[in-house]
Formats: structure tokens, C-alpha cells, sequence
């Protein structure tokens, strides 16, 4: 690698002790000598105050100088939230003590009418323009069990691994908050609110057929009409209600009738509301990016070791790959130019066709790619992100991305804060001009990659929802931190008067 250049800090100078000049010391010479000589050989009372003086003085400086061994008392908290808070640790992963669970706040699930959740599941075989969704929400959402395993996980971690569709957080999230340890029964008590809508689900049929506008924007239109009902939202206007949209944010952003989607987020009542996304709008404070769900989801701590070990350990013999396909109605297609780089690149590099929809919800052969890759390259999907970033991190690979927003603008709550910890960025627009990835990442040292590697495997607890519905026994997954996230923003936002 290039070497990196420091500054030298500037040391200081010596400070020498200033001379004084013999004029000023003739000056203080005759000063004693005339003046206070005099006076104390006349007034023998003067010695005895200038010594109480300076009895005094040295007193003070004394006193000053020891410690004081009492304690002022401390002003006691009506509120069991304000004495158990304890802001979040991003790089913990354990739970604090059981009396400190809930020091963040405490988050209330309202029960909406079930044509906005369980009556959208119920219609499955309908949210698909060309195939039943059935499958793939089955098992709370976690879809089929994974199957075409066996040689490629330890055989005791296969019944983690599912085929989960990439668009089911609004199940996985609604399932989960329903048991958190954190859920209250009484609105009054909560400092939070979840409003359970299958926003994506309710959409995604609209999407890909001849809809209308208002096909589009029904089902969000009710829904925030009786939320807005709601005494607790009228208190706040929406800042402290939270919701899960399972797809990217510009399924929700349409501005003008003929556009794509949904102009959900744009309606009036959904301005305040914390949204969770798998892609988010960098520049929308309300917009929160969340990992997408993967395939692994593990049953215990235990599960998140041993699959951590295994990573760590696996013999990696390709320097890099590419699980995507083209884009043929794209001109000048990045995608493509990725491809026939990393065809050319021989024995260094493997691809892996995803041509139509053959890679949309995991393949045996997209993960026994990633974990015998030391990188993946991650360029941008149909929007900014893509599943496979996560898919490639779960199995130990370090991402390569070429824009930044495909992840460093969008999940600061679940990554690294130092990028080049645990990714390799390439402008793009330098792979246009002749760049060769191989080259770039020929110049990484085997002890530069182990680190990145480490990182990489150091926050897989975060990028993957655990399987059980109370969450793992100790470690935090990406639903955790998630919740601990809103809950900490909902606390500072109250804290500090942070509304407009």
C-alpha cells in the first residue's frame, strides 16, 4: 500500500528564566533599605501582623491544595428512564444489566386495523404481478429453509440459513417488537410508538402493473389517516412514532402522478415519522437505512461464534468476484464493464451469472462465491444499494463498492465509522478511464486484508436479524441496534428540544 504521510508536530522551545536587569534589583535594594528597614526598627507591632499574614497564607495554599474527602448530594430522578440511562455502545455486543434493559425508553405497538398487516399477508398469492409471495413470507417472513448447503456450512448451522426475500423487514421487525423485552401494553407509559404497515407489501403489486395514482397511495393514505386519530401522535405530531418500510425509499417518493411509486413519505402526516429503509435518502433526517435481510439467521450466540470462526478460517483461493448482471438497456453499463474485468482477470477472479432472477433471494453458489473471495465487488444495484453487499460481508469478504453512497452514507449505524477498516473504495469514473480492479487489489498486503477481514467478521452480529422472536441471549443483531438507535434519538430529541 501507499504510504501514508503525517505532519511532524512542532516541539516546543525551551523556556529560559528571564534576567532580571540590575537597575530593577538597585530599585528593590533601596526600597528595603529605606523604607522598610525603618519602619519595622520602629514598629516592632508590624512584624507581628506581617507573620499572622503570612501564617494565614500559607494556610490557604495549604488547604487548597488537599482534596475534599465530602460529597455534595445528588439530586434524586422521579423517572426510572433518567436513572437506568445508559447511551448504546456501537461496538458491544452484549446486553447490559437486566434493570438497565430498558433505559432508553420503552415502545408501545398499536394494534392497527388488519387490512394494513395481517390481511395483506393473507392475500400473498396477490402482491406479485406474476407469482405467488406465499413462499417467500412463510416462517415470519424468513421464507424457505435454505436447501444445496451441505459441504458449504458447518452441517450444525444449515438450519440457520433460510432463502429470505430481500423485501420482508416489515414482517421480521413487526414479529420482533411484538416480544421485546421493551414493549409496553399501555400507550401512556411508552416513549415510542410502532406503527405496524406493510408499506412495501401494500405497494409492491402496484408497482409493476398499469396502476393508478391512487391504487399507488391507498393504502398509506388510510393508514395515516387513523394513526393521525391517534391521541398519542396528536401529542407529538408524529416524533416519536416509528415505522418499518421494507423496500428503498424511492418506492415511496413519488412527486408527480406519472412517476414511480408511492408518494407516501411525501403525504403530511408521515413528515415526523422515523422510517426504517434498506436504502435511505442521505439527505432526509427521518430516514434510516437498516442492513437487508440475509439468509443467515442465527438461533444463539453460539450460532454467531461459530459461524464467525468459520469465515475467519476459511481458505480464500479467488482475490475477488462479481455475483450481478448486466444491465442491457443501460448504455455504457458499469455492471458489464465490472464483468469483462473480472473475465479477464483469469484465475484471480469468479463470476457468478445473475442474469434474470436467478440470484434474488440467495443461491448456494452466491455464498460458496463469497466465502472463497477475499473481496466482492459491490457497485451499485437498481438504486444506490444492493442485498449483496450484506449477503458478502455475512460470508467474511471484504466489499469493494464504487459509490458512496451504496453503503457509507447509508448504514453509519450498523458499519464501521472508518471505511477503509473494512472496504476498498474505486471511484468508478477512474474503472471508465483503464483502472484495473485486480491491480488495485494486488497492492494489499496479505496482513492489510487479514485486517479488514477481522473487521468485516467483527460486526456480523450486526448485519443479520436473529431467528428467534426475544432476540439472541447476549449478542445485539441488526434489529437491536436498530431499535436501541430510535429509541436513543427519540430520548436526545427530548432531551434537547431537537424539533422543528
Amino acid at each position: 500500500m501507499l504510504p501514508i504521510s503525517n505532519n511532524a508536530s512542532s516541539e516546543a522551545l525551551p523556556h529560559k528564566k528571564p534576567k532580571i536587569p540590575s537597575e530593577l534589583l538597585d530599585r528593590k535594594n533601596t526600597f528595603n533599605s529605606a523604607i522598610l528597614q525603618p519602619i519595622l526598627h520602629h514598629h516592632p507591632r508590624i512584624w507581628l501582623l506581617l507573620s499572622i499574614l503570612s501564617v494565614q497564607v500559607l494556610l490557604l495554599l495549604t488547604l487548597r491544595s488537599i482534596p475534599l474527602s465530602f460529597s455534595l448530594p445528588h439530586p434524586t430522578h422521579t423517572h426510572d428512564d433518567d436513572r437506568h440511562f445508559q447511551p448504546p455502545e456501537a461496538s458491544t455486543s452484549t446486553s447490559p444489566d437486566p434493570e438497565d434493559q430498558c433505559g432508553l425508553g420503552r415502545v408501545f405497538v398499536y394494534d392497527l386495523p388488519a387490512a394494513f398487516n395481517s390481511k395483506i399477508l393473507a392475500n400473498c398469492d396477490r402482491l406479485n404481478p406474476w407469482t405467488s409471495r406465499c413462499d417467500a413470507l412463510e416462517n415470519g417472513g424468513l421464507g424457505p429453509v435454505a436447501t444445496g448447503l451441505a459441504g458449504i456450512v458447518p452441517e450444525n448451522l444449515a438450519p440457520a440459513w433460510y432463502w429470505t426475500d430481500q423485501f420482508v423487514s416489515e414482517i421480521v421487525f413487526h414479529n420482533r417488537l411484538l416480544k421485546h423485552k421493551c414493549r409496553v401494553m399501555e400507550p401512556e407509559s411508552a416513549t415510542a410508538f410502532y406503527i405496524p404497515f406493510y408499506a412495501g407489501l401494500a405497494v409492491g403489486k402496484y408497482l409493476w402493473s398499469n396502476s393508478s395514482e391512487e391504487e399507488r397511495d391507498r393504502h398509506c393514505g388510510m393508514m395515516l389517516k387513523w394513526v393521525q386519530d391517534q391521541p398519542y401522535f396528536k401529542r407529538s405530531n408524529g416524533w416519536d412514532h416509528f415505522i418499518t418500510m421494507g423496500r428503498i425509499t424511492w418506492d415511496f417518493r413519488r412527486s408527480k402522478d406519472k412517476d414511480w411509486g408511492s408518494s407516501c413519505i411525501y403525504m403530511p402526516g408521515m413528515r415526523n415519522i422515523t422510517r426504517l429503509l434498506i436504502e435511505r435518502n442521505p439527505w432526509d433526517y427521518f430516514d434510516i437505512g437498516v442492513p437487508y435481510p440475509t439468509g443467515f439467521h442465527p438461533r444463539s450466540d453460539s450460532d454467531v461464534a461459530e459461524w464467525q470462526s468459520f469465515v475467519r478460517n476459511r481458505r480464500r483461493t479467488s482475490l475477488f468476484c462479481f455475483a450481478g448482471a448486466t444491465r442491457g438497456a443501460i448504455r455504457n453499463d458499469f455492471r458489464g464493464l465490472l464483468l469483462t474485468q473480472c473475465r479477464n482477470a483469469n484465475d484471480t477472479c469468479t463470476v457468478v451469472d445473475c442474469g434474470g432472477s436467478k440470484c434474488s433471494n440467495g443461491t448456494s453458489a452466491i455464498l460458496e462465491t463469497f466465502l472463497r473471495s477475499d473481496f466482492c465487488l459491490q457497485p451499485r444495484g437498481d438504486s444506490f444499494t444492493r442485498r449483496s453487499i450484506f449477503d458478502c460481508m455475512v460470508a467474511g469478504s471484504i466489499p469493494v463498492f464504487f459509490w458512496k453512497r451504496t453503503a457509507y452514507y447509508q448504514y453509519e449505524w450498523f458499519l464501521p465509522g472508518e471505511p477503509e477498516s473494512y472496504s476498498v473504495f474505486i471511484d468508478r469514473n477512474a474503472v471508465k478511464n483503464g483502472t484495473l480492479v485486480e491491480h488495485v487489489l494486488k497492492r494489499y498486503s496479505k496482513e492489510e486484508v487479514r485486517k479488514m477481514r477481522e473487521k468485516v467478521i467483527d460486526y456480523i452480529p450486526k448485519l443479520v436479524y436473529a431467528k428467534p422472536l426475544e432476540g439472541l441471549e447476549s449478542v445485539k443483531d441488526a434489529f437491536d441496534v436498530a431499535i436501541d438507535g430510535v429509541l436513543q434519538r427519540f430520548k436526545e430529541q427530548e432531551e434537547w428540544g431537537f424539533k422543528w
